[in-house]
């Protein structure tokens, strides 16, 4: 049996494109969802394949990228995917668990996922940087009283009062008082 997968980061994607791919790639059964692939946490659609699909079955993916942002991830997920076997396969790169060459291509597209995820947050905490020095960015507004939190202190209540007085968590008291 064919399983396909599709994934994309977020919820202003569309995934249809991967869906009517793996559909002409002889997929049944398409699990999608819209999550980052950087952790495998979150990622309920993956896990239920990943323990639904027994020895014989095919994972088919469009690109490695959709699958995971991580080698170690890759690994885990494709080590679970051996133990079972069950293969892995890609639409539009050469990959084939059930070859040594697709393997390797496999590991080598791992690494360049990885490194395209690292160098997109470099990318990202360069912009902030600049943005802060020119005063541009300063961060998410203030949601907590943080004057209101020290008077109820002063009056004698606890962080879990106060927490429950103003509607917010304890550890947010916690981090107000530090």
């Amino acid at each position: 049996m064919r399983y396909g997968y599709a994934r994309v980061s977020t919820v202003g994607q569309d995934l249809e494109i991967q869906i009517e791919s793996l559909k002409s790639a002889g997929c049944e059964t398409i699990r999608s969802e819209k999550v980052s692939g950087t952790s495998t946490q979150g990622r309920d659609e993956l896990k239920i394949l990943l323990e639904f699909m027994r020895s014989g079955d095919e994972l088919v993916i469009t690109r490695i990228d959709r699958l995971a942002r991580s080698m170690r991830d890759l690994q885990n997920i494709v080590y679970e995917l051996h133990q079972k076997g069950v293969t892995l396969s890609a639409t539009e790169q050469s990959i084939n668990t059930s070859t040594p060459e697709g393997k390797c291509f496999l590991d080598m597209l791992g690494v360049f996922a990885e490194f395209e995820t690292n160098l997109r947050k470099d990318r990202q905490m360069e912009g902030i940087a600049k943005a802060k020095e020119k005063g541009v960015y300063i961060g998410r507004k203030q949601t907590i009283d943080v004057d209101q939190v020290k008077e109820l202190k002063q009056s004698g209540l606890g962080a879990s009062a106060i927490a429950k007085e103003m509607g917010i968590h304890r550890d947010s008291v916690y981090r107000v008082l530090r």
